[in-house]
């Protein structure tokens, strides 16, 4: 059984038996015939997968492999906020007429700051740091920057990543502010995965561990009936993860993952989008 689906189950499982619902709370999410889309959650859900035994993609629904490395690669690599950028069609809802999502999410993996061994972006650090010093306690990213709020379309909701070098293995922990637990937890897990393993090849190390602190994780009301079919399904075994072997994380693209023996369940409903 795929170590990923045990996860997610389990996750789902303690929201749903023994969370907390806001229903008799003012929400700002509704559902598109506007009623309010309220949630149950659990606090400070924290998860870890160690990628040296598998690759955590769930078996139980297909999490798309291409798309999620591409959005992946939109804010990292590219770091861009226009959607016009992307493949996919997740952020044609906060963007504006020209395709820009503001401030947000690539924007601020672009903005150059000064340190005193030179002008960096957070991208263009992490990799410096990592290939001059890998001791260092001090590698990481942040996206949730407060005087810039104001100027994005969606604040971020994984925000913070700190990398860190245990032997030869790089390690990281991811910090998210709020998870839809069905449109978006297994699909962050696998593009922090694939963004870890990238990372770690371009500065000449192992992927380790990837570590998912969440803090507000949580199932919409209305997804409660899909999230309880979906977990009804038996897990399959993980597939096994091919990545081209590059050396220069700017040259990677989305067709350089490929996944060998990848078994799911199919699920083809719709499922109701919260704004």
């Amino acid at each position: 059984m795929s170590k990923a689906d045990g996860i997610f189950i389990k996750n789902c499982r303690e929201i749903i038996d023994h969370g907390f619902s806001d229903e008799h709370l003012d929400v700002r999410p509704h559902w598109e015939d506007g009623v309010p889309a309220h949630t149950i959650k659990r606090f400070g859900i924290v998860n870890r997968y160690n990628l040296a035994e598998e690759f955590p993609i769930l078996t139980l629904r297909r999490t798309y492999l291409k798309s999620a490395i591409d959005e992946i690669l939109w804010i990292w690599q590219q770091k861009s906020n226009n959607i016009h950028d992307l493949h996919s069609h997740i952020w044609d809802q906060w963007a504006d007429e020209d395709g820009s999502i503001g401030k947000a999410y690539g924007y601020q993996m672009s903005v150059k700051h000064s340190y005193p061994d030179g002008e960096f972006d957070q991208v263009d650090r992490v990799l410096h740091d990592l290939k001059t010093n890998p001791a260092s306690r001090r590698i990481m990213t942040n996206i949730y920057v407060h005087q810039d709020l104001k100027d994005m379309n969606l604040y971020p909701c994984a925000y913070s990543v700190t990398f860190n070098v245990t032997g030869n293995k790089l390690n990281a922990i991811l910090n998210q502010r709020s998870q839809d637990m069905l449109a978006a937890n297994n699909w962050n897990v696998v593009q922090y995965s694939a963004l870890l393993i990238m990372i770690a090849k371009a500065t000449g190390f192992e992927p380790g561990e990837l570590v998912h602190v969440i803090a507000d994780a949580h199932i919409y009301d209305r997804h409660i009936p899909v999230i309880e079919e979906i977990i009804s399904n038996k897990p399959y075994d993980a597939p096994k993860l091919i990545v081209a072997d590059k050396k220069d994380f700017y040259k990677f693209t989305r067709d350089d993952f490929t996944l060998e023996g990848y078994k799911y369940h199919e699920f083809n409903k719709k499922i109701p989008v919260a704004i």
